[in-house]
């Protein structure tokens, strides 16, 4: 997710002891959001050519001061949404997560008519639909906001129903479970572009 070793991750913690995970009951580290964008921060610095040390330094300088550590500059306000339409929260609430710690904004929708209003008043960039929402309606709301506005689908289901997902104008489809790494290549290939854009919206391709 961030491009960093986990020895790198391991050897920040126990050298500078700022960013500290819990553990679970078998020992994994387990990082918050807030703490992966803590860690995304000090790798954006490193790369600058900053020392670990000094990277550790800037972020106290930031926590200290309350300072937002994502520096939009003059992308501010071009953040791409994705309309998320689940029908599990709990699923939806960990696919949210894995988009926001990309960078996404992510506006949730747990029934079609939630998402498509949604969709038409949002311009979300982006829709990713269980197409078992609202009962199996999830391949006609496909349908309906593909023909409202140019943004890409991305269908998504326990089923294997991608032939079912293309055919009714999804741009990609997915089969749950979803590998967080695939959902979020799969969600750039489509926007054609990282999180951040210069613009305030790129049609799909």
């Amino acid at each position: 997710m961030l491009e960093v070793p986990a020895a790198t991750i391991r050897n920040w913690e126990e050298r500078y002891a700022q960013i500290v995970p819990e553990r679970s009951t078998g020992g994994h580290r387990l990082y918050s959001r807030d703490q992966v964008e803590q860690l995304r921060f000090i790798a954006a610095q490193v790369s600058l050519g900053l020392s670990a040390a000094d990277a550790h330094r800037l972020l106290a300088e930031h926590t200290q001061s309350g300072e937002s550590l994502v520096d939009d500059g003059p992308n501010a306000g071009t953040r791409l949404l994705v309309l998320l339409a689940e029908r599990d929260p709990a699923a939806a609430e960990l696919e949210q997560f894995f988009l926001r710690t990309e960078g996404y904004e992510v506006s949730v929708a747990l029934a079609t008519g939630e998402a498509e209003e949604q969709w038409l008043e949002s311009r979300a960039q982006l829709a990713i639909v269980e197409l078992m929402i609202s009962g199996g309606l999830g391949t006609q709301l496909c349908q309906r906001l593909k023909q409202r506005h140019t943004g890409a689908v991305l269908a998504i289901s326990v089923l294997d129903a991608r032939d079912e997902a293309l055919a009714a104008g999804a741009d990609a489809f997915l089969q749950k479970p979803l590998d967080p790494l695939e959902l979020v290549s799969t969600v750039k290939d489509l926007l054609g572009t990282s999180a951040l854009v210069a613009r305030p919206a790129q049609e799909s391709r």
